[in-house]
């Protein structure tokens, strides 16, 4: 499977790297486009803030512009709680995407949006301060709508981006959790 892995809002850090590893490792091609061009952050606050003066058309743009060489491929789009609605928004768009794996975040949903059955898995923790209850199920039932074929994982107690182990979010047992079940639905696709 061809895998286009975009970081969250703290860059391109090791972590995502290891991601990286581990779905090769599994027999993936794996891509990780740096959208934050070599900055990474310790804290969610100032990766924000950061990804705030970028503006989102700007970090969408730099998307675009990473997948466009290997979108004829047919990919999987992933990402990181960011990266995860960047993964979400180009895999919507895309009518060759052959599957979207979502860890620690969702995003909007564009009105009209369409797939056709894609295949979505979404890991998250619960409770998330980004990605509530009440937003979840509304996505859910918005994905439902626009063709999504949609899994969801909660992990109790996790912090948001819990399989970062460099990050105090970090919880070993949800992200090797979520890393076997991740990994089996690659191999569905």
């Amino acid at each position: 499977m061809n895998i286009m892995l975009f970081h969250s809002n703290h860059g391109l850090r090791p972590a995502v790297r290891q991601a990286a590893d581990r779905l090769r490792a599994a027999g993936h091609e794996v891509w990780t486009p740096d959208l934050f061009e070599g900055r990474t952050f310790e804290t969610v606050e100032e990766g924000m803030e950061f990804n705030e003066r970028i503006g989102k058309d700007e970090l969408l743009r730099r998307a675009v512009l990473a997948v466009a060489p290997y979108s004829e491929r047919g990919l999987v789009y992933a990402g990181f709680s960011l990266g995860a609605s960047i993964a979400q928004t180009l895999a919507l768009g895309d009518e060759k995407a052959r599957g979207l794996l979502l860890l620690h975040g969702t995003s909007d949903i564009a009105a009209g949006a369409s797939v056709d059955e894609l295949p979505v898995q979404l890991h998250v923790a619960e409770p998330d301060p980004f990605e509530t209850d009440d937003w979840l199920s509304a996505w859910y039932l918005q994905m439902g709508r626009a063709g999504a074929d949609v899994e969801v994982y909660r992990y109790a107690g996790a912090g948001h981006l819990y399989t970062d182990p460099d990050l105090p979010d970090y919880d070993e047992e949800a992200a090797e959790a979520t890393w076997r079940v991740a990994l089996g639905f690659l191999e569905t696709l």
